[in-house]
């Protein structure tokens, strides 16, 4: 064989591994070490490169560019957190927000972050779902030394993919992410795919245990939570996320609660599921839904075209997750005929009410007094009657015209489109007696 054709075959050898390598999966490409201070593409940029996410009720971490890498510092620390109005609680978090501020880059960015402890006690920050060399990872003792009370420690990787993700403490898993230590990490596409989004929230859920009249939220806690929140507010504390009409519209809702699965159900819409927290989803795999179930660990974002004007509930669908501070530990009342006791009681205690015979609704708007830093009644006074709704519950708020994101008010009905009492003459004209026997037919041929 003469020197020539080696020289080709050897050539051509390698443009085939050259080729190869960049043909590697996920899991192939992760193995290959990574140098410190390897330069990418240059770092993206906000309104260039990629269409900022929109954090109601949260905020953002600030970075800076150093030598083309992007630099974030995270702060744990102990944080007082306002769920909703009356009810604080001393948690954990970084940089005096529960949850974190969500971190936002774009694929291929290199990325530094800084992690200082003002915690009485180690930890240590895991990238969850992120792609990343071993010694990144976070895992207290198994990946790295946790991090002590007062030292900050330094992680640098690149960014490999794009999606939806999240970053929390992995030491302690149990008390810390209990306490809060928890947040979001938004990856755009170099190269994005697919229309345009507009608007692009992102949501993160959780759950705790604070008891009624005390300040610290309960990590111990297996399965009776009782303050559900999104982006670490219940309702009536949420902000609702405002969207012009027409606009394409991307909800980006992680779950880091203890134990539950969330089904997060939104009403006037069908949506498409776009992405886990393992990538885009393909186009055709996707398919119409109305509730996306979030398993806990996990991240799901969902779009839509916004073309019903309205105010629009999204919520969990797990009814005691619609609850603040109720519904545990309460007798069952449903059906108690109490007759004259209130009056017999009152004797002894003046303005004694037996409650909960009819259900819960009625307590949110009574006005009743609660125990001091709690809220054991639901909801909030809405446009047309009380919302009995708490807990893991906002409110898509969809305009014509829009002042930026600031909420709206409520919505006004067109005439002819608000379901309202129904009149004698309505009812006469449609054969409905309102006294006969409900109607009913059998669910089967006889």
């Amino acid at each position: 064989m003469g020197t020539l054709t080696r020289r080709s075959m050897l050539a051509t050898a390698g443009a085939t591994l050259t080729g190869g390598a960049m043909l590697l999966s996920g899991s192939e490409a992760r193995a290959r070490p990574e140098a410190q201070g390897t330069r990418g593409p240059r770092p993206g940029m906000p309104g260039r490169d990629y269409q900022p996410v929109v954090v109601p009720n949260g905020s953002k971490l600030p970075w800076k560019v150093v030598d083309g890498v992007k630099v974030f510092h995270l702060v744990a620390e102990e944080v007082e957190h306002e769920f909703a109005p009356g009810l604080k609680a001393f948690c954990w978090g970084y940089n005096g927000r529960v949850h974190g501020p969500t971190i936002e880059a774009v694929e291929g960015d290199r990325v530094r972050i800084y992690v200082t402890n003002r915690l009485p006690t180690p930890t240590t920050v895991h990238w969850h779902g992120i792609l990343l060399p071993n010694g990144m990872d976070g895992v207290g003792g198994l990946n790295q030394k946790s991090i002590a009370p007062g030292e900050t420690f330094q992680y640098e990787f690149s960014l490999r993919q794009s999606g939806t993700n999240m970053y929390h403490s992995h030491h302690d898993e149990m008390t810390q992410i209990g306490l809060g230590m928890t947040g979001m990490f938004v990856i755009h596409p170099r190269r994005p795919m697919g229309p345009r989004i507009d608007r692009d929230f992102v949501i993160l859920l959780h759950e705790w245990r604070i008891d009624v009249g005390t300040r610290r939220p309960n990590p111990n806690e297996m399965t009776d939570f009782n303050v559900l929140t999104m982006n670490a507010k219940a309702f009536p504390g949420t902000e609702p996320l405002v969207v012009r009409q027409g606009e394409r519209v991307r909800i980006r809702l992680g779950n880091l609660s203890p134990q539950n699965h969330h089904p997060i159900h939104l009403h006037g819409y069908h949506f498409r599921i776009t992405e886990t927290d393992g990538g885009p989803v393909p186009e055709s795999a996707r398919q119409p839904e109305t509730t996306v179930l979030v398993p806990v660990g996990s991240a799901r974002a969902i779009e839509f075209v916004a073309d019903a004007p309205g105010d629009w509930a999204l919520h969990c669908h797990m009814t005691h997750h619609l609850m603040n501070q109720m519904g545990h530990a309460f007798p069952n009342m449903i059906g108690v005929k109490p007759g004259g006791l209130d009056a017999k009681v009152r004797a002894l205690l003046p303005g004694y009410m037996t409650m909960g015979q009819t259900g819960m609704a009625g307590m949110g708007e009574m006005g009743m007094p609660v125990p001091p830093n709690s809220i054991p009644m639901v909801g909030r006074q809405g446009k047309h009657d009380f919302i009995t709704m708490g807990g893991m519950f906002t409110v898509l708020k969809v305009r014509a015209r829009l002042d930026g994101y600031k909420d709206p008010g409520w919505y006004d009905n067109p005439p002819g489109t608000l379901a309202e009492a129904a009149g004698a003459e309505s009812l006469r004209r449609d054969g409905i007696d309102v006294d006969a026997p409900a109607p009913v037919e059998p669910g089967s041929p006889a």
